[in-house]
């Protein structure tokens, strides 16, 4: 971003104090890779505190540069021991790596242990590594209402990679692909009954699958039912199994030695510019052991090819217009809920009404649309 673009979208606000900074100081010092204003920066978004909006927007110019990488999975799956394990194989690549781990807040306290950075902490130690955690406050699908945002901000720094690791709430955990351009669904081999795990939803999002904890028993069958059920939706869901009259006879007593990661299914050849669609991708399935850093290297490998396939293919681009679409409906969403509530006499409008529709006079979608009417013709806003 350039200095006067800063300048006129931060202009008027000079004087104002954004979290003990100005927000030209912390347009500044994101501009000039200062951790104390990044971590300054997303607190403001973070908690929704006068001015954010305004600094998504002076940032936003500056945003795509980093690709996004959603971890996902049932709780215990070890996500928290792979992120680490990632950002030290990135690290041993020479990218920068922001992680944001989001932890499930109480509903009775509304606090949440943000353990994620314990867990990380040798890691944490980098100043090339930017870990933050993040509680969900409430909000469902795995993330916190402002974990987009804040990858804005981190993207916005300059971090190469950010790793984006989920509560791990089970199928329903959808909302990393809106966030994540590539998606890791990690499983664990004693996480219940296979066949449960491969249901449609969380199943259908991933862009590359990790039986985690794979030396444990029933990792390799796992990863075949994973494998089954990916070739179920391509249509040929055998090709991964070996034939029984292909295997090679092992001595009674003894076990094949297993491989730490199945070798991924090659991308089908880019065709040349101007002759039709780039070849689909086909995700696949790891063994890893995180706690050891067996498999890592080839998950890492594998996101890399999903990103260079995705910006080849112009899903990347497709993707990114979706998720800006989407937050742009929900910032619509958010101001409307705002006008109504907030500046004008809605609260009244209900107070007044909600006696005929407890007595049945009139039914809550009456009411709503009284409610409703009034904002459209201003009698409702105050001011």
């Amino acid at each position: 971003m350039t200095a006067n673009r800063r300048a006129a979208l931060a202009g008027g606000r000079a004087g104002r104090r954004s979290y003990g900074m100005a927000l030209g100081e912390l347009l500044a010092g994101i501009g000039t890779r200062n951790v104390a204003a990044l971590a300054r920066a997303i607190t403001l978004v973070e908690n929704g505190r006068e001015g954010y909006e305004a600094l998504l927007s002076a940032i936003h110019a500056d945003l795509g540069r980093a690709h996004r990488i959603g971890v996902t999975g049932p709780p215990g799956g070890g996500k928290s021991t792979l992120a680490e394990r990632l950002i030290q194989a990135y690290r041993r690549r020479g990218f920068t790596v922001a992680v944001v781990a989001v932890d499930p807040t109480s509903p009775f306290s509304g606090g949440a242990l943000l353990g994620d950075r314990i867990r990380m902490e040798s890691a944490s130690l980098d100043p090339n590594v930017f870990i933050r955690s993040m509680a969900t406050r409430g909000a469902t699908g795995g993330l916190a209402t402002t974990t987009r945002e804040v990858c804005d901000v981190l993207d916005a720094y300059g971090f190469q990679r950010i790793i984006i690791e989920t509560v791990g709430v089970g199928q329903s955990e959808l909302a990393i692909a809106a966030s994540a351009d590539s998606a890791a669904l990690v499983l664990v081999p004693e996480s219940g009954d296979g066949v449960q795990a491969l249901k449609a939803g969380i199943m259908e999002i991933a862009d590359l699958f990790i039986v985690n904890k794979a030396d444990r028993p029933g990792a390799d069958r796992l990863k075949q039912e994973v494998e089954i059920m990916l070739g179920i939706r391509r249509g040929n869901a055998f090709r991964h199994v070996a034939p029984h009259h292909g295997r090679s006879k092992v001595t009674a007593g003894t076990r094949p030695e297993r491989p730490t990661a199945s070798p991924a299914p090659p991308l089908r050849p880019l065709p040349p510019e101007g002759e039709g669609a780039v070849g689909t991708w086909e995700p696949p399935v790891f063994l890893t052991v995180a706690s050891k850093g067996e498999g890592v290297e080839e998950v890492v490998d594998a996101v890399e090819r999903h990103a260079a396939f995705l910006a080849a293919s112009g899903e990347l681009a497709r993707r990114r217009r979706v998720r800006l679409e989407r937050l742009t409906r929900e910032v619509v969403d958010r101001t409307l809920r705002q006008l109504v509530w907030d500046g004008g006499r809605a609260d009244a409008t209900l107070a007044a009404g909600l006696e005929d529709v407890v007595r049945g006079d009139i039914s809550p979608y009456e009411l709503a649309q009284e409610i409703v009417a009034g904002v459209a013709k201003g009698t409702n806003h105050g001011g």
